[in-house]
């Protein structure tokens, strides 16, 4: 599994899991917490170097992320990740082994597109208008830290769409969520005193994680070709 990682890659992995494990342990976190930030690090390290695999961690990822967003009365992040991310788990299967273009040293080898300037302009309005209005909805249901949940949860659906199609700019919305999501639960684990600090550890290494798998899907597209949709 691992003979085509690079030494960062490894080191990066060992790092993080020992960490998960040290706060576990350390602040009496959830088992279910563990699981989910484990599974999600091994996702998407999968999706930085373009591997079809990750998909088999992220449905555990979303599925034990769901539960857990749900119990902390975040209900935008429940929502996106029981009724989007885990069905489109195994969509993205199916549409990442459809373009499936042979295993190398940079993983599976998925065919990678970018994203012209008109999608960019189109996809930031719609950005806007979309997380204003779920914002009302998460405040009319009840939900916590209604604003940036609901910009969270709608960059995530975009990039997770952008994944699924394969477009690298889909790091760079990635990027967004996860700065966002480690202030919404870093809000959220002080207002309610919970004890799932392994969420921020996971939303850091996620950061983390997408800064490199952006600089590694630009390569990707550069020795691809780089097209356009």
């Amino acid at each position: 599994m691992l003979k085509d990682w690079t030494l960062f890659e490894k080191v990066w992995l060992v790092v993080f899991t020992a960490v998960n494990i040290s706060v576990y342990f350390a602040w009496n976190n959830t088992l279910i917490g563990l699981i989910s930030s484990i599974s999600g690090m091994l996702c998407v390290v999968l999706v930085a170097k373009g591997k079809i695999s990750n998909y088999y961690f992220g449905i555990i990822q979303t599925g034990t992320y769901a539960y857990i967003s749900y119990v902390y009365g975040l209900y935008g992040e429940a929502m996106l990740n029981a009724a989007f991310y885990f069905p489109l788990q195994f969509i993205g299967i199916y549409f990442w082994k459809k373009n499936q273009i042979g295993e190398g040293t940079i993983g599976e080898d998925v065919a990678v597109k970018r994203l012209n300037k008109k999608q960019w302009v189109w996809l930031s309005i719609f950005t806007v208008a979309s997380s204003a209005l779920y914002a009302e909805l998460l405040y009319m249901i009840g939900g916590q830290q209604v604003r940036i949940d609901s910009v969270a949860v709608v960059l995530s659906i975009i990039a997770q769409i952008l994944m699924v199609k394969r477009f690298a700019e889909q790091w760079v919305l990635w990027i967004l969520v996860n700065v966002l999501s480690i202030a919404l639960w870093a809000i959220t684990l002080f207002n309610t005193g919970g004890n799932d600090y392994i969420m921020l550890v996971m939303w850091t290494a996620f950061l983390i994680n997408s800064i490199y798998g952006y600089i590694n899907w630009i390569r990707m597209s550069k020795m691809q070709g780089g097209a356009e949709a």
